[in-house]
């Protein structure tokens, strides 16, 4: 009976030195929890000898809605309170009295957390967070362009890191965070996107060099040089930003982080009918759209330029450079010599020089055919002298 006793105090000492009544847990104080169970509503945490924790499970969602936790996974998270019998926690830094204990264990440890864009500063943005506090974020730390409208984020709620924090200051940033989703978009596009393919995207700046593309997520650069068949002199005539566009992707360079878009590869091409629209023979009407030593290109439309050789613009006159008679932006009509649309070349001449020259040969035909004749018919002189009276009757024409 004593031994019984003695088992019984043994025992009873044993359970009172190795049992302790869960302490309370602090609002703010961390866990590290595995998942045991997930709901519609909440994902429940095993929480030690404190029994189970609840978690949004929202939180816990991506931008699409899909969960990205599975039963087993272990997530870091904050006790809030309890409501109704249940610990509720959350994985980002929220509201409450635990605030300033959890900005300070979010930047040592890393930790995301919500704030809303409150208003624009000098060089960023105010961001309210927890508690009601007020926080600073860089506009380079926003990871946006510099060119972007950045009213359009007042208001909006977004998930940060803590960069630097103090009794007074609180700065934070969201490059890593635009990174990640970056990275995470490029790994959808690699498997999905290929050069050549046609793909809808979002005008998000426009540069002078061109303009930016959103096509789901990533940027490309949609260069002045592919916008149109023609020239191109303003970005801004043609596109402006948050326009939808259809563009072709030209190149797919995913390590210098380079794609390069076409606008025009998915307009007609006017070279395809070039051949019918400017035959050979054929009298147009052209501007000149730039000079150079070996001759002038003329803009016969969008997208295609004929060259006048700088032999053939000055007739009998010999011409040293194609500024010496005609300037860019200057009409003049043209006569379709050659047309080879394989490699967009249009040779041209001056109507007047052609009309010249159809006339001389018309003079020379004529005088072939009287030379044909029979010996008998009166002689009409030379072909020398033919082209001397013609030259006269014109002269007295054009005086």
């Amino acid at each position: 009976m004593e031994n019984v006793m003695e088992n019984e105090e043994d025992f009873a000492k044993m359970f009172e030195q190795t049992y302790k009544e869960p302490s309370r847990m602090e609002p703010g104080q961390k866990v590290e929890a595995p998942i045991v169970n997930i709901t519609p509503e909440w994902a429940l945490i095993e929480v030690g000898g404190k029994g189970e924790g609840y978690i949004d499970i929202n939180e816990l969602k991506d931008a699409e809605g899909n969960i990205q936790v599975k039963t087993g996974d272990k997530v870091r998270a904050y006790f809030l309170h309890t409501e109704e019998g249940e610990m509720r926690f959350t994985t980002k830094i929220g509201t409450g009295p635990a605030a300033r204990a959890q900005l300070m264990d979010a930047f040592k440890n890393h930790i995301p957390m919500e704030g809303k864009v409150s208003k624009e500063l000098k060089g960023g943005f105010e961001i309210i967070i927890s508690g009601g506090m007020r926080a600073f974020c860089p506009y380079s730390q926003m990871g946006i362009r510099r060119d972007e409208n950045k009213e359009a984020y007042i208001g909006a709620s977004m998930i940060f890191f803590i960069i630097e924090c103090d009794r007074r200051d609180v700065v934070l940033s969201r490059r890593e965070i635009v990174e990640k989703e970056r990275q995470e978009k490029i790994v959808e596009l690699k498997a999905t996107l290929q050069e050549g393919h046609k793909i809808r995207g979002v005008v998000t700046s426009i540069q002078k060099f061109g303009a930016f593309v959103d096509i789901g997520g990533v940027e490309g650069l949609l260069p002045v040089s592919e916008m149109a068949w023609g020239r191109t002199e303003k970005v801004s005539d043609l596109l402006t930003a948050g326009q939808p566009v259809e563009v072709i992707i030209k190149t797919l360079d995913w390590d210098n982080r380079r794609i390069s878009l076409s606008l025009k590869d998915t307009l007609p091409n006017p070279w395809d009918t070039a051949a019918q629209k400017w035959p050979a023979g054929s009298y147009h009407t052209g501007r000149v759209s730039r000079l150079a030593p070996f001759g002038a290109f003329i803009t016969l439309g969008d997208g295609v330029d004929g060259l006048i050789h700088v032999s053939r613009l000055g007739g009998d006159k010999r011409i040293n450079h194609p500024e010496d008679v005609l300037k860019a932006g200057q009409d003049i009509e043209v006569r379709v010599e050659a047309v080879d649309a394989a490699n967009k070349r249009i040779s041209l001449v001056p109507a007047d020089i052609s009309r010249e020259e159809d006339e001389t040969t018309a003079t020379m035909q004529k005088y072939q055919k009287q030379e044909a004749k029979s010996s008998d018919e009166p002689a009409m002189g030379s072909m020398g002298e033919q082209l001397k009276r013609q030259m006269e009757q014109k002269n007295k024409i054009d005086k």
